[in-house]
């Protein structure tokens, strides 16, 4: 705050509303961005509707498609079992990272929460994790627009070409400032791909036999109501559903930027309900009607011509998850870098090289290791098992820990809440072991069988 500001006009806010109606135009600090009013960039101007959709945004993908094979290797009803335990335990870590940012209104990222539960060890390991984690799913996102324009193209040019076209229109979009300059593309990106997924799961309901079935004489959709998978292939399986909720590490710097952040349990309850609804609806119908047929990429199933169509429907969604996963570990380093000063309100000289400068740093950073790495899948699924349940999980169970250990009053309800964190922050544990185990065994493999290049022109959108 300025020298010679009148203590009295200035609206102290953390968690709370942005600003009360009696303190209408007066200067605001905010616990994070520092002073907000007049002649600063409005970062808390998202509405709660637009704040669950952003969040909704964060956690659905072409992933969603990966849930079929989930219920083939656990079985149907241990499959179904385990989703809905997975969206149970993610909504409460989800729900408690909105009540530490009420008690800590200076947290941003989970890396201001590790300073805070751990001091700077904690900050740099789960500030890295966080960042690695945002900038490997934008480089996914930048290899689904590829995939999308070979498929649209029927592989028009060359892959490489298609990654870095990918990487040129996202670092505009993932420049704007605020997350309230970028909810649009959330409402755009989350219409697309519920559209496009829907379009392929109908049309496998009701076009017969998916396209890697055998398209004459009897087929076996080989059904499993319970799986006997092994240890490797439970836990592969397991750790795609927790990757499915993974978003979770964009939710306290989405929640931040919320014009009355005491709305944020409503945004989270309204996104995790539809979300795991629509995994449940759509996990369940492509796996009746397609079996282990499932392609892989997964929107060719029905066929070539409805896989065309769902990548176009799929792009915009494609992009929106390019721009927000770059935009957040973009702002998490402007933030570290400027906070405190004035040039992180300002429009002043300072604040855009700083800000394009870290925009442009984990743009070209996704596009290198998108391009680069031969075994990139594997990569994502190693950072993912690493740094997605640490995130996601252990991370909350220790907030809450934190918050309430030394406080509360020892009553059955608060043994209980003890032992959910600790059944969440051990299973998290566990998952992350087994996943990084898997991972690795997947680099392997997948490095065995084909090699790869950087900077390749092989088409990757299937040949279905």
């Amino acid at each position: 705050m300025a020298a010679g500001k009148r203590d009295d006009a200035v609206v102290h806010t953390g968690f709370e509303g942005r600003v009360d109606e009696e303190h209408q135009g007066e200067e605001v600090v905010d616990g994070v961005f520092g002073e907000q009013g007049k002649g600063t960039v409005d970062y808390r101007s998202v509405g709660w509707v637009s704040t669950s959709v952003l969040l909704m945004k964060s956690q659905i993908g072409l992933g969603v498609l990966a849930i079929p094979s989930v219920f083939h290797s656990l079985g149907l009803i241990p499959g179904i079992i385990c989703l809905i335990v997975i969206g149970a335990l993610t909504t409460w870590t989800d729900f408690y990272i909105g009540m530490f940012k009420l008690k800590h209104p200076t947290v941003y990222s989970v890396a201001d929460c590790g300073l805070i539960m751990f001091g700077p060890v904690g900050r740099e390991v789960l500030g890295v994790g966080y960042w690695l984690l945002m900038t490997c799913i934008a480089g996914s996102a930048l290899l689904g627009i590829s995939t999308a324009l070979n498929a649209m193209s029927l592989h028009a040019t060359c892959t490489a070409v298609f990654v870095a076209v990918a990487a040129v229109v996202t670092l505009p979009l993932a420049s704007m400032r605020t997350m309230g300059d970028i909810r649009w593309i959330g409402w755009v990106g989350l219409v697309s791909m519920i559209v496009s997924i829907m379009l392929v799961t109908i049309a496998v309901a009701v076009g017969g036999r998916p396209s890697l079935a055998p398209q004459t004489g009897p087929w076996d959709k080989d059904l499993v109501l319970f799986g006997n998978p092994s240890f490797a292939e439970a836990m592969n399986a397991i750790s795609n559903l927790v990757f499915s909720y993974a978003g979770t590490s964009a939710f306290l710097p989405i929640a931040s930027e919320m014009r009355n952040q005491r709305d944020y349990p409503k945004a989270v309850v309204l996104c995790q309900s539809f979300v795991t609804i629509f995994y449940l609806v759509v996990g369940i119908v492509v796996y009746f009607y397609a079996g282990q047929y499932v392609a892989s990429p997964a929107l060719g199933t029905a066929g070539v011509l409805i896989k065309r169509v769902a990548y176009g429907l799929a792009l915009p969604g494609l992009f929106a998850a390019a721009i927000i996963y770059s935009h957040l570990p973009a702002k998490w380093i402007f933030v570290r870098i400027l906070r405190g000063s004035r040039h992180l309100t300002h429009p002043t000289k300072t604040h855009w090289i700083v800000w394009l400068s870290c925009t442009l740093g984990c743009v070209l950073f996704s596009y290198v290791i998108a391009s680069a790495i031969p075994v990139f899948g594997g990569l994502v699924g190693l950072v993912g098992a690493l740094f997605g349940t640490l995130v996601t999980l252990q991370a909350e169970a220790c907030m809450w820990f934190y918050d309430n250990w030394r406080t509360q009053k020892r009553t059955m309800s608060f043994w209980l809440l003890v032992a959910l964190n600790a059944f969440i922050f051990w299973a998290g544990n566990f998952i992350m072991v087994g996943g990084t185990y898997g991972s690795i065994v997947s680099i392997k493999d997948d490095y065995a069988a084909n090699g790869g290049r950087p900077w390749t022109c092989v088409d990757n959108s299937g040949s279905v």
